[in-house]
């Protein structure tokens, strides 16, 4: 059944289910926090994108600015070679994350889920829940279970 000694949960949606072993929870633990990782990630390619974006915008002004200062040359290169160009073949950054979310992103919550489902009856954050009930110091302000 269990590898440790049992330490309840902070409230039933957080509880263990009978009979799911430490072993289990951990392991769901850390499929999580990879998950938690990959929303990271996902908000590191947003932010990619609005820079970029914002970066390709700034174009307009520097071929502007290149021009009025009689370097047309430079300007001509700047507007034709780097503005509006792909950041990979075929794709702005706005491709990239649909892929990614359609992908990646898609896959790994569902087989998180999935697991979750499968193995927990669908509770989310039971070893977190329980490691709060271990951490935390009972009856002191601030320490409570639940909200």
């Amino acid at each position: 059944m269990s590898d440790k000694k049992q330490v309840g949960a902070v409230d039933e949606e957080h509880s263990r289910p009978a009979g799911l072993d430490d072993t289990t929870v951990e392991a769901l633990g850390e499929l999580s926090k990879a998950l938690e990782t990959i929303h990271r990630v996902r908000g590191h390619l947003y932010s990619a994108h609005q820079l970029v974006g914002g970066a390709d915008l700034t174009l307009d002004r520097v071929v502007k600015l290149l021009r009025d200062a009689g370097h047309d040359e430079v300007a001509d290169r700047v507007e034709h070679e780097l503005l509006g160009r792909n950041v990979l073949p075929g794709r702005w950054t706005f491709q990239i994350v649909e892929e990614f979310d359609d992908g990646y992103y898609a896959a790994f919550q569902e087989i998180e889920r999935d697991a979750r489902e499968k193995l927990a009856g669908g509770r989310r954050h039971i070893y977190e829940a329980e490691m709060k009930e271990r951490r935390r110091t009972h009856g002191l302000p601030g320490h409570e279970a639940t909200p």
